[in-house]
């Protein structure tokens, strides 16, 4: 607002203000506020003292609308109302060649006498701000903290000091246009203001949380590549197992390289596998048949996540484009939609719905309808045991092997058959390094006597109560 305009909005307050009552304080910001004068047609003064926007002109809104808006009061609003309470509004002024406004009431105080007081608005940029000043024009309080000559509490009141001398040009005032008044004009001119910030921080805020999601996708591709290569090529570590076998009697050895015959070449060349210096040939071969099937269930595992992963990744670069789209086209409800949606709708799990949605475990049905889950990794494990089991829930775990959590849901709290725990059990002994051996002890407890010691691995527990069951690695 420049001085052209300043002068305009005066006239119109003095018009409209003076001999009114001072009313309710409606706070709506830390720099705005509405003052009720007990207008007719739902009229209010509004004063922002906002640094990048100072401005002063009438508002019409609903009183249940402002009651919404309202903020807590700050220390200055409340003692406005105390001081300029049913006070009346004896005469406005500007102040010359200053963007500065002079509220003159005359309230009551404490002993019921009447009392003059001032509200200076002062709409200079930076130093922008609200005070009150007493009868000889003291500071009683501020609605920001100022400093300099004239600006401090207890201070008496003066303009603040100009770094530089304004050049006068010949401006002029805000277009009144076809509104009945400037305030209304200028009113609806920053509520557009405002609606477009609001619709550019829509709009920031919704492609900000798009680029994480996509980003972190991404990072997960990229990841779960990493770990597909890191694995290796399943057949190769099959390969190394069945020559260091087929070559047991006649292998040659130098240090960490064994030299064999390599029968899957018709050739039958001489080639040369690496192993720890420390192992037997067939300790070595039994290493490689462990890599093998690591890596070959690996290559399922990572080929299904990466399936979802891209999947997930191509649906967010097309909500991407209808983003865009959106914005150029100003559709606000499509921006809303987006912007309120929770972290879930865009395909990650908020903390209270991750159990719901656990997604790392298998799933197995017992012959007698008991539901049995298995974790997948050693993080996986953490999660079924302390965040999905509950306390009478069925726990077991591989005895002495490392091995997944296996737990077999009891929501009825009965007791687990027999046959649901043995093959509960023979699962336990199947994803665990034992699967290999005929016979696997497993331990199993209520889930309320597994316990994480602190500062443990991820998937490592104790156990203060459990029984033993010896059984056959398998699935069914």
């Amino acid at each position: 607002m420049n001085e052209p305009t300043f002068q305009k909005i005066t006239a119109e307050l003095i018009s409209e203000l003076t001999g009114q009552k001072f009313g309710k304080i409606f706070p709506l910001s830390r720099f705005s506020l509405a003052i009720d004068f007990r207008l007719p047609d739902s009229k209010y003064l509004f004063i922002s003292i906002e640094p990048t926007a100072p401005r002063i002109y009438l508002i019409k809104r609903r009183f249940k609308d402002l009651e919404k808006l309202s903020k807590n009061p700050t220390p200055f609003v409340g003692l406005l109302r105390s001081r300029l309470a049913n006070g009346v509004l004896k005469n406005i002024e500007k102040f010359p060649a200053e963007r500065i406004i002079k509220f003159t009431f005359s309230a009551r105080n404490d002993v019921g006498l009447n009392e003059t007081y001032y509200l200076i608005a002062q709409f200079t940029g930076r130093s922008a701000n609200l005070f009150l000043l007493d009868k000889k024009e003291f500071i009683l309080d501020s609605s920001r903290e100022n400093s300099g000559a004239g600006q401090e509490i207890a201070n008496k009141y003066a303009p603040p000091v100009r770094e530089k001398a304004k050049e006068l040009k010949d401006e002029e005032s805000f277009p009144q246009e076809d509104f009945e008044s400037l305030s209304e004009a200028l009113d609806n001119f920053y509520l557009e203001k405002e609606m477009e910030i609001s619709f550019q921080n829509k709009a920031k805020t919704a492609r900000a949380r798009l680029k994480k999601e996509i980003d972190k996708r991404r990072k997960l591709v990229k990841n779960l590549e990493s770990d597909q290569e890191n694995h290796g090529d399943a057949e190769t570590w099959k390969r190394f197992g069945d020559l260091l076998l087929a070559n047991l009697a006649t292998a040659k050895r130098a240090g960490n390289k064994i030299f064999v015959t390599d029968y899957y070449d018709e050739n039958t060349p001489t080639i040369e596998i690496e192993i720890d210096e420390t192992d037997a040939i067939n300790e070595a071969a039994e290493k490689f048949f462990k890599r093998y099937t690591k890596a070959r269930n690996a290559k399922v595992e990572i080929l299904k996540r990466l399936e979802i992963a891209e999947a997930e990744l191509t649906e967010l670069n097309a909500k991407k484009e209808r983003l865009e789209t959106a914005i150029e086209e100003r559709d606000e409800g499509f921006l809303a939609n987006l912007t309120d949606e929770k972290p879930n709708n865009l395909h990650t799990k908020s903390k209270s719905k991750q159990t719901g949605n656990f997604s790392g475990a298998r799933q197995f049905t017992s012959s007698e309808g008991f539901e049995i889950l298995v974790g997948r990794r050693a993080k996986d494990n953490d999660f079924l045991t302390f965040r999905v089991a509950k306390s009478l829930d069925l726990w077991m775990h591989a005895a002495d092997y490392p091995g997944s959590h296996v737990v077999v849901k009891n929501p009825n709290r009965q007791e687990i058959p027999p046959k649901t725990l043995l093959e509960a059990a023979q699962i336990a002994a199947f994803y665990s390094q034992a699967k290999s051996q005929g016979k696997v002890a497993v331990h199993y407890t209520q889930k309320k006597f597994v316990n994480k010691p602190k500062g443990a691995v991820p998937g490592l527990v104790s156990l203060s109560s459990f029984k033993t069951i010896l059984v056959e690695p398998k699935i069914f």
